[in-house]
């Protein structure tokens, strides 16, 4: 009796927490964009996820252009984009590796890379992995990389992936700069 009592709580956690992806991918918000400095916000994201990538034996690498100019960006959403193509990039370097973050002034538009040196994806995979309910994880909910280019796209931006199987994966993320915002406070 107590192995299924287990077995049923396990499930429900399992259902629980699908529903949760779920409800983050068809939420629609208003985003609380404000003018930001997108270094920062990387560099805070990566410092929390510091713990992470040590346990994983994942080295970072921070490239990211200091004369960047400032984006409106939701934080929070955006946060949890990045944090979970990192989540992925640890998940695909489970004998660790290098994590490679770096951003760049593109025209009227900045990019944010983010590259590891994982098990990398055939391009039948990498073409669908921004279709909902598609997953690579046996507990996979498939929703984590469409929620993430839902919350890129809402920032008017585009996100794409590169990858070659056995030399890892490179997402890009692209958001435009406003034409005038005031300087950095």
């Amino acid at each position: 009796a107590r192995k299924r009592i287990d077995l049923v709580q396990q499930e429900c956690r399992r259902l629980h927490d699908l529903l949760d992806d779920f409800l983050n991918y068809a939420r629609v918000r208003k985003l609380q964009q404000v003018p930001t400095n997108l270094n920062m916000q990387i560099d805070e994201v990566l410092d929390f996820f510091a713990p992470e990538t040590a346990a994983a034996n994942i080295v970072v690498e921070r490239f990211l252009d200091p004369d960047l100019p400032r984006v409106l960006l939701d934080r929070e959403a955006f946060r949890g984009a990045l944090l979970n193509l990192l989540i992925n990039a640890r998940q695909a370097m489970p004998d660790g590796g290098q994590l490679t973050i770096s951003t760049q002034a593109k025209g009227d538009k900045v990019a944010v890379r983010v590259i590891d040196t994982g098990h990398g994806v055939s391009e039948t995979t990498a073409s669908k992995m921004f279709d909902a309910f598609f997953s690579t994880k046996p507990s996979g909910s498939g929703l984590g990389l469409p929620t993430t280019s839902k919350i890129i796209e809402a920032h008017g931006g585009t996100i794409s992936v590169e990858s070659e199987v056995g030399h890892g994966t490179q997402f890009t993320i692209e958001l435009p700069i406003p034409a005038r915002l005031p300087a950095d406070v």
